[in-house]
């Protein structure tokens, strides 16, 4: 894939500081194993604590319809150990959003490993994962990290609607450019962007039957970290949850719905399985 180059031609806007690593997270011994085939699509946006979105645009309709996590943390600060959490288990000790070749692992290999289908994609990625330029940042990609090279499921967005119409992966990961992320925009561009791309995913039959959309934000801007998570299924039993959840249970989540381990701190989070839940179908009568 022509989008995905090695780690030997990075060019980055931050330096390459030595990695602090740590030991590569392990897996839980008993996952919970998904009942039925289920597609799961995940949206990262940036830098918004709970109170600056949760009343905003159409995101606020979003949380109206669907089901919010209204006590939900990022881990860390900046970026890039956030996204490290939410596909790994882990920050490996990384505490800035420079460069790191970590091990090979994460959330990518581990479905790769299972046979399970999935992508990600890049908006603004034109000249290869290591490349950052045109809205794309490398740090808001964190399968690029493991094992320092750029998996060939990491494509760039122009692909995605193509691929929606099709055969849709199990796994679908988005990172929006720096503008419709909100890193360098605001609420009203986020939320024109969300109203373009989140229907395209509610029309496909992979979200119609039995899928979930999760919403989130890296980090939050006041003291607590909090960012609003929002959990986007059919007929969705609970509309809120004030349970404490952070990165790591929506990792937890993920891997339970796709029948995998969990990996790293994702073994000992609690999953969002009260947002998760479904109104139950009402039941055919016979007819006499």
């Amino acid at each position: 894939m022509a989008g995905c180059t090695s780690a030997t031609s990075q060019v980055h806007a931050s330096p390459k500081p030595s990695p602090t690593v740590l030991a590569a997270p392990s897996a839980a011994p008993d996952p919970t194993p998904a009942p039925d085939p289920t597609h799961v699509f995940v949206i990262v946006l940036e830098n918004r604590s709970y109170g600056q979105v949760v009343g905003s645009g159409y995101i606020a309709q979003l949380g109206q319809q669907y089901a919010i996590a209204t006590n939900y943390r990022g881990v860390y600060h900046p970026s890039l150990p956030n996204y490290l959490a939410m596909t790994s288990g882990s920050t490996w000790g990384v505490a800035d959003d420079g460069w790191h070749s970590l091990p090979a692992g994460g959330l990518g290999s581990q479905l790769t490993t299972a046979g399970i289908e999935w992508r990600a994609y890049m908006e603004g990625m034109t000249n290869g994962c290591y490349q950052n330029g045109n809205g794309y940042a490398l740090k808001h990609n964190p399968f690029a990290y493991y094992g320092g090279t750029c998996p060939s499921e990491v494509v760039p967005f122009t692909k995605f609607a193509t691929d929606m119409a099709g055969a849709v992966p199990r796994f679908v990961w988005i990172t929006p450019d720096l503008c419709h992320d909100g890193h360098d925009c605001p609420n009203s561009t986020v939320n024109a962007w969300l109203s373009q791309t989140v229907p395209m995913i509610l029309a496909s039959d992979a979200w119609q039957d039995n899928g979930v959309l999760f919403i989130t934000w890296d980090e939050g801007e006041d003291s607590a970290n909090s960012v609003l998570t929002l959990v986007i299924h059919p007929d969705p039993l609970r509309h809120q949850s004030a349970l404490a959840y952070n990165h790591y249970s929506l990792l937890a989540t993920i891997e339970d719905v796709l029948g995998v381990q969990r990996l790293g701190a994702a073994a000992q989070a609690t999953p969002m399985n009260d947002l998760m839940a479904a109104v139950a179908p009402v039941p055919l009568k016979n007819k006499t």
